[in-house]
């Protein structure tokens, strides 16, 4: 196959794999290829195309396949196809092992040769909190958004205080959020993440994760610490709660400062209109719940890296408002 692929990919929507590799194909990668939702494994090798696929397929390093066991417990199967995917093979193998809470997902198992690369994981069955904030199909509540948010801020804690050298996720989004069938969030992909040393504050790393959720230092510099989860969970906590992707903002505007500016006198410009009514019982609690969610997330994502807070103590922040809200 020679010449460019056609815009016109994009209307294949029910492919769930597609291997173009080894063809002459050439000029640049087309956008729409980032709205096959359906597509599962997508082989670009040894082609000469230019460009980088699509945000929207970022996370797509291979298939994932549903799995029981004999014993009838669920499974996920996070198969690497792609070549460029058996570093984070290695890398999540490396990481997990090492790791037990209850808001990471667990490995059972791993299976690898030359050839073949996989990971045996627990089955996560409510899928992402991306799916959960933009599909009209669900709704999350003040409550259970809370609560999720809660949960990913004690994966974090116990990555960057809890274990023997500090875990950098490096990648923390809606989308590596799982949703277990009680809707406890369990943290997932750790495909480049970074082991901090005895004496290391910082390293500096190639990789680079999704933009919109680095810290300036991280996208600057390629400098990452656990103050780069921080402002990464910042930038989440803030979408959470205003259904606002951090990547839908243009020119000097951000995420941050549209909060920013706009939360000391009208939270309720801000906040997701879905998750109060002008009308209700409890608007004005819901609307100071959400402005505390708010402030602990600004001081999450501060510029400089010093300035945020940790994940210690957005644990406690977040367990106090928790508290606040149920009080009423």
């Amino acid at each position: 196959m020679v010449g460019s692929l056609p815009p016109e990919i994009g209307n294949l929507k029910a492919v769930t794999v597609m291997d173009l590799s080894m063809n002459q194909l050439s000029n640049e990668i087309p956008r729409e290829i980032g709205g096959l939702q359906n597509l599962a494994y997508l082989s670009l090798r040894h082609n000469k195309l230019q460009g980088a696929t699509p945000d929207s397929m970022s996370n797509m390093v291979g298939s994932v396949y549903k799995g029981v066991l004999r014993s009838g417990t669920a499974i996920a199967v996070k198969v690497f196809n792609l070549d460029a995917a058996f570093k984070s093979f290695d890398t999540e193998c490396e990481v997990l092992r090492s790791l037990h809470h209850r808001n990471l997902v667990k490995v059972i198992t791993s299976c690898s040769n030359l050839d073949f690369k996989a990971l045996v994981v627990e089955y996560i069955p409510n899928g992402s909190l991306e799916k959960y904030l933009y599909s009209h199909n669900y709704f999350l509540d003040i409550k259970q958004r809370l609560s999720i948010m809660i949960d990913v801020a004690c994966a974090l804690e116990y990555l960057h205080h809890g274990c023997s050298l500090p875990v950098i996720h490096c990648d923390v989004k809606p989308s590596n959020v799982l949703l277990d069938e009680d809707m406890v969030a369990h943290l997932s992909d750790f495909g480049i993440s970074k082991f901090l040393g005895e004496y290391e504050s910082d390293l500096y790393t190639k990789t680079l994760a999704t933009l919109g959720y680095i810290g300036p230092e991280y996208g600057k510099d390629g400098l990452v610490s656990t103050k780069c989860d921080v402002y990464s969970y910042g930038i989440m906590l803030l979408e959470t709660f205003t259904r606002r992707k951090p990547n839908n903002f243009e020119g000097d505007l951000s995420l941050k400062q549209w909060v920013s500016h706009s939360l000391s006198e009208a939270v309720m410009d801000v906040i997701d209109i879905h998750l109060v009514t002008p009308t209700g019982n409890h608007l004005w609690k819901d609307l100071d719940v959400v402005a505390s969610i708010m402030k602990v997330a600004l001081v999450c994502c501060a510029e400089s890296p010093t300035r945020r807070t940790n994940m210690k103590d957005v644990v406690g922040m977040l367990q106090k408002i928790k508290i606040q809200l149920l009080a009423f």
